[in-house]
């Protein structure tokens, strides 16, 4: 008896174990859709940065080469302001000679006393990832690598970032550097940032500066092409189209790789008028890291973003919004004026969501008098306020920067204009107000005799 009752207590806790234990997995299955093999990871919208996916995003870890992108904005934020033109030459400083000569890194070589335009360095940084070519940009534009630094920092901290440091130009480790890191920085110290970050600046890069796309989507080229010096680079994102990994629509930006950082890759793909920002942090696969893996997750992020989101109208323009089609006038020829949406309010959104974005009018206070009220004169199309949506759905609503959500707004303006009303007319609704007023003060008192 007592054996029976032993095989039945065994069979019920091998029950509950196979049916425990899937449902952890399809839980954790439902929590994480894509199960990205990596220490962080981030899908965003580059359009309006709302995030999509995210996985440790707030965890601060090493970088390696993808501090190179802020190496790229502060430069072309030079050449935008004229501090630095791209014909113009530089001489290798005996630190930038010294480093370019080290083959074990990836590196274009440099002659001691030859002479580089802008154009040529930032070529060689941001297709072949050259590191002694990141700090002669450095020393171009911050006068040092070390003052460069200073800057990296600050501009980072300008842009809003979350979770990083900057000690170099090129995202090396320090100690690599045979003690020629920057003043200021210890030999110990790495670049580090949280896929928050990384996202954050990559987002900033692409909308302030979108030609950054046209060299880094460069799958190859010759520097100093046709002399002694020339070297083939090859641009190490494998994921542009044409190459090993090659994924349609695909042109940027940046990969990176230490021993401190592992395996890493910021990457942004357009199809179809959309466009995505991914970024992957030690990336693995089967967990094991190799330098395919931040290609095999950045391919599951991308097929996951293009295969459930898409760019939707949710409203056209001259678009109507119930209960707010109108304002009040005051002082016009009209005692109101019909409100539309000047533009499409488009929207990258999820398939079948449609419906889970509610329209939100916003009126501008400035317009509007203590009552509501609009003053006359107003012209056709003058903006009165804008519409924006408010998300009702289940998944999150998080965006890379505070201001995320007003980039998903669209003007509201006058569907026509109403003109001042004379005096004469202002001077008789004046009157026939004050009649109204009486009339409705004497109502109200043969009604409390009543």
């Amino acid at each position: 008896m007592k054996r029976k009752k032993s095989i039945i207590i065994g069979l019920v806790l091998v029950f509950l174990l196979a049916t425990v234990f899937p449902l952890n997995k399809k839980v954790e299955a439902a929590q994480d859709p894509i199960n990205i093999e990596a220490d962080a990871a981030i899908l965003v919208d580059a359009g309006s940065g709302r995030i999509l996916y995210q996985k440790n995003i707030d965890t601060v870890l090493g970088i390696a080469s993808m501090t190179k992108m802020m190496t790229e904005y502060l430069l072309l934020e030079a050449v935008k302001q004229k501090r630095v033109k791209w014909d113009q030459e530089y001489t290798p400083s005996d630190y930038v000679y010294r480093l370019s000569q080290d083959r074990d890194l990836s590196n274009v070589p440099l002659r001691k006393d030859g002479k580089y335009t802008v154009r040529e360095l930032y070529e060689a940084m941001a297709i072949y990832s050259a590191n002694a070519a990141a700090v002669a940009i450095a020393e171009i534009v911050g006068g040092s690598e070390e003052n460069f630094v200073r800057m990296m920092n600050e501009k980072a901290k300008k842009l809003g970032l979350q979770g990083y440091k900057f000690v170099n130009a090129t995202g090396l480790s320090n100690q690599d550097l045979q003690g020629f890191h920057p003043q200021g920085t210890e030999a110990s110290e790495e670049n580090v940032m949280s896929a928050r970050a990384v996202a954050t600046l990559a987002y900033h890069l692409l909308k302030e500066y979108p030609e950054v796309l046209e060299t880094s989507s460069i799958t190859k080229k010759t520097f100093r092409e046709g002399t002694d010096d020339q070297i083939k680079m090859d641009n190490w994102n494998w994921m542009l189209p044409g190459l090993v990994y090659g994924y349609e629509g695909v042109d940027g930006l940046k990969t990176g790789y230490t021993d401190f950082a592992g395996y890493c890759f910021t990457g942004t793909a357009e199809k179809n008028g959309v466009r995505f920002i991914t970024v992957v942090m030690n990336a693995k696969s089967n967990g094991k890291s190799t330098i395919n893996a931040r290609f095999e997750q950045t391919r599951k992020l991308l097929d996951y973003a293009f295969s459930n989101y898409s760019l939707k109208e949710l409203y056209p323009a001259g678009y109507q919004q119930k209960g707010d089609a109108t304002l009040p006038v005051t002082k016009g020829k009209e005692k109101s004026v019909a409100v539309v949406t000047k533009k499409t309010l488009s929207l990258v959104i999820k398939n079948g969501e449609d419906k889970n974005y509610k329209p939100v009018y916003v009126f501008d206070k400035k317009k509007l008098n203590k009552d509501g009220e609009l003053t006359a004169p107003i012209k056709k199309g003058e903006k009165v306020g804008y519409m924006t949506v408010r998300y009702t759905g289940a998944n999150d609503d998080d965006y890379l920067t505070p201001n995320g959500k007003s980039a998903v707004q669209v003007d509201v303006v006058a569907k026509q204009s109403v003109e001042k009303a004379n005096g004469f007319v202002l001077m008789m609704r004046g009157i026939g107000g004050l009649f109204s007023d009486i009339w409705t003060s004497v109502t109200k008192t043969v009604k409390g005799w009543l």
